[in-house]
C-alpha cells in the first residue's frame, strides 16, 4: 500500500520526468496516446447510448451512466496499476510513466510557444495556422491581437486543467485519481459541448468536469499571481483581476486562470471571440488592461506557465517535506 508520501514522492518524479522528455512525438507516431484510448471508449458510449429517438430524460440518464463508467473503469485501471507497481521490481515506472505522460507541463509550453514563434517569424497567416491547433474560434477573423490573446488565454486555461488539476488529483488520489480526472476532462471536451445532439447527453460529463476542476483553477489563479513579478506584473493586481473579472467568464473554472494572467501581463483577455458557428459576446477581463497583445506577451505568459511550473514542484517537495518527518530524519 502506498502512504501519501510515497505518492509525493512519484509525483515530483513524475513533474521532473515530463520536464525533461515531455510527450515525444516519436512514441505517439507508433503507439496511441493514453488520452486517444480514452476517447475511443467515449466514443463507443456515446454511439451505443446517446440514440436522437430517445426523450431528452433519457439521454440525460445515459449520460449519468456514461459518466459512472468512465469512472469505474479509470479507476480501476489506475488501481491495478499501482497494485501492480507496489508488487514489482522497479514498479514505480508504472505510476511515474503514465503520470509524467498524462500531466502536460511541456506539451502546453510547447504549443503556445509555435504560435509565439510563427506569428513572430512568419507573420498573421502562419500564427493563425498555429493558434487554430489549440483553440477553437475561427482563426481567419483574428488580426494579431487576436492571436496573442488567443494563445495566452489557451495557456491560462489548459495550466489549470491540463497541469495543475492533473497534479492536483494525483497528490489526493494518486495515479487512480488522475487517471479518472483525465478521463472526465477528455468526456467534458468530447460530449460536453451544449449541440443539439449533446446538451442532454454530455450534461453530466460537464457538470462533473466543472466540479472537479474548482480547486485546481483556484490554485493556479493563486499561483500566476504568486509570479507575476517575474513578468514585470503585481500580485496584487492579479488578484485583484481574479476578484473582480473571473466571475464574467461563462465557465465557473476558467475565468480565474485567465483573469489572473491579464491581471499579471497588464492586458485584457477575453471578450468578444468569433468560433465556426457562433460569436461569443462575453466582457473583457482587466477591461482597462492592453487589448493589443503581442508574440512578446506569448512570450510573457510562457514565462508565467515555466514559474508556475516550478513553484508548483516546489509546493509539492514542501508538503512532502512537511510530512514526512519519520523518512528524512
Amino acid at each position: 500500500m502506498l502512504f501519501w508520501q510515497d505518492t509525493l514522492l512519484l509525483l515530483l518524479a513524475a513533474l521532473a520526468l515530463d520536464a525533461l522528455i515531455g510527450d515525444p512525438d516519436w512514441i505517439w507516431r507508433r503507439l496511441p496516446h493514453p488520452v486517444v484510448w480514452i476517447g475511443g471508449f467515449i466514443r463507443v458510449l456515446e454511439r451505443a447510448l446517446n440514440r436522437k429517438s430517445h426523450s431528452h430524460r433519457w439521454r440525460r440518464g445515459a449520460g449519468v451512466l456514461t459518466l459512472l463508467l468512465l469512472l469505474v473503469v479509470s479507476l480501476a485501471i489506475g488501481l491495478g496499476l499501482q497494485i501492480a507497481a507496489e508488487h514489482l521490481a522497479y514498479g514505480e515506472v508504472l505510476i511515474v510513466l503514465p503520470a509524467a505522460i498524462l500531466v502536460a507541463q511541456r506539451s502546453l509550453h510547447g504549443h503556445v510557444a509555435a504560435v509565439r514563434d510563427a506569428l513572430s517569424r512568419d507573420g498573421l497567416p502562419a500564427g493563425r495556422r498555429a493558434v487554430s491547433m489549440i483553440v477553437g474560434r475561427d482563426p481567419e477573423k483574428l488580426d494579431e491581437a487576436g492571436v496573442s490573446r488567443a494563445a495566452i488565454e489557451s495557456a491560462a486555461e489548459n495550466l489549470s486543467d491540463g497541469v495543475v488539476a492533473p497534479v492536483f488529483w494525483f497528490a489526493l488520489l494518486g495515479l487512480p485519481g488522475l487517471i479518472a480526472y483525465k478521463a472526465v476532462n477528455t468526456a467534458d471536451s468530447m460530449i460536453g459541448h451544449k449541440t443539439a445532439e449533446l446538451h442532454d447527453f454530455g450534461w453530466a460529463a460537464a457538470r462533473f468536469d466543472d466540479l472537479i476542476n474548482l480547486p485546481a483553477s483556484r490554485l493556479t489563479g493563486l499561483l500566476i499571481a504568486l509570479v507575476a513579478p517575474i513578468v514585470g506584473g503585481s500580485p496584487v493586481a492579479a488578484l485583484k483581476t481574479v476578484y473582480r473579472d473571473a466571475r464574467k467568464h461563462r465557465s465557473p473554472n476558467a475565468g480565474w486562470p485567465e483573469a489572473a494572467m491579464a491581471g499579471a501581463l497588464g492586458i485584457a483577455l477575453a471578450g468578444p471571440r468569433a468560433y465556426a458557428d457562433y460569436v461569443v459576446r462575453d466582457p473583457f477581463m482587466n477591461p482597462k488592461g492592453r487589448k493589443e497583445a503581442t508574440a512578446q506577451d506569448i512570450n510573457r505568459a510562457l514565462i508565467v506557465l515555466r514559474w508556475v511550473y516550478k513553484a508548483q514542484f516546489l509546493l509539492v517537495l514542501g508538503v512532502f517535506l512537511l510530512t514526512a518527518p519519520i523518512v528524512l530524519f
